[in-house]
C-alpha cells in the first residue's frame, strides 16, 4: 500500500488517548543528553511538535524557560492543561512562533520524522542561538505482549487500512539528510532499553494514537477498541522498547 500522509487533525482526534497511552521519556537518558550538551537550568529550550507534552513536562523540570509548539488545537489544549509551566503556542515546524536566536536547544519527541524537511530545518536554525543544539527522541518497540493470533491479526489489518505508520520513516534514516544539509555537526546517538507497564486501557489508547489508526473514522476506531476489549482480559500488560536519542549542534 502506498504511504499515506496523516491528515492535519489525525492526532488531535485521539489527543486524550495519546495522553493516556503514550509513555513518558526516561529521565536517565534525558539527563545524559542534557549533561553532554552542557545545557544548564537557565537555558531556554523549545519542544517542537510537542503533542500533549510528554516531553515538555520533563523539560520544565530542568529548564527555566520552555516553549512548546504544537499545530493541533486539541493536542495543545491537553498540553496546556497538564503542563501549565510551559509556554504553549500554536504553530508548526515550518513556521515556528519564536524570534531569531531565541532558544539554546530544540527538542522533539516522537515527532521529528513528520517534519524533517529543508523548510523546517531552516526554521529550527533560525530560532537557535549560535552553537544551538537539536535533540530528537523516538521509542522503537522490541517486544510486545503475546495476546494471541486473533489480536495480532486484528491490529495488523486495522493498521494496514490506515496506511503506513510513522515507524518506517524513522527506520529509513531519511530524516538525517535535512539535518546534515542545514549546517549541523554529525549526529550522535544514545539509547536506553526499558520495560513499559500499563493496563488494558492504556495499551488500547496507545494503539489508537498510532498514526495509521488515528487517521481512520471514529466509528472504525471505536469498533476496533471494543473488539480489543472483548479479546484482551483486563490486567497488567508489559512491552519492551528501545528509546533512542540523537543530538547535534550547529557548526
Amino acid at each position: 500500500m502506498a504511504r499515506r500522509e496523516a491528515p492535519p487533525d489525525a492526532f488531535g482526534r485521539t489527543a486524550r488517548e495519546y495522553e493516556l497511552g503514550r509513555p513518558l521519556w526516561p529521565d536517565e537518558l534525558l539527563d545524559r543528553i542534557v549533561a553532554d550538551l552542557g545545557l544548564g537550568p537557565d537555558a531556554a529550550v523549545l519542544d517542537l511538535g510537542a503533542g500533549t507534552g510528554k516531553l515538555t513536562r520533563a523539560l520544565v523540570r530542568r529548564f527555566e524557560r520552555v516553549a512548546a509548539v504544537e499545530p493541533d488545537d486539541a493536542m495543545l489544549a491537553v498540553l496546556e492543561e497538564v503542563v501549565p509551566g510551559a509556554e504553549a503556542r500554536p504553530g508548526s515546524a515550518e513556521a515556528i512562533p519564536l524570534a531569531d536566536d531565541e532558544v539554546d536547544a530544540v527538542f522533539s519527541g516522537e515527532a521529528f520524522h513528520w517534519f524533517a524537511t529543508p523548510e523546517a530545518l531552516a526554521e529550527i536554525v533560525r530560532v537557535l542561538r549560535p552553537r544551538g543544539a537539536l535533540v530528537v527522541f523516538w521509542n522503537i518497540g522490541l517486544e510486545y505482549p503475546d495476546l494471541g493470533d486473533e489480536v495480532d491479526v486484528l491490529i495488523d489489518e486495522t493498521m494496514e487500512r490506515g496506511g503506513a505508520p510513522g515507524l518506517p520513516r524513522i527506520l529509513s534514516g531519511e530524516w538525517r539528510g535535512p539535518i546534515a544539509a542545514a549546517g549541523f555537526e554529525e549526529l550522535r546517538e544514545d539509547e536506553l532499553e526499558r520495560e513499559l507497564v500499563t493496563d488494558r486501557e492504556g495499551w488500547i489508547a496507545n494503539l489508537l494514537s498510532v498514526s495509521s489508526i488515528a487517521v481512520q473514522p471514529d466509528e472504525v476506531r471505536d469498533a476496533f477498541a471494543a473488539r480489543l476489549r472483548e479479546l484482551v482480559p483486563p490486567g497488567e500488560l508489559r512491552r519492551r522498547v528501545k528509546t533512542v536519542a540523537y543530538r547535534t549542534r550547529l557548526v
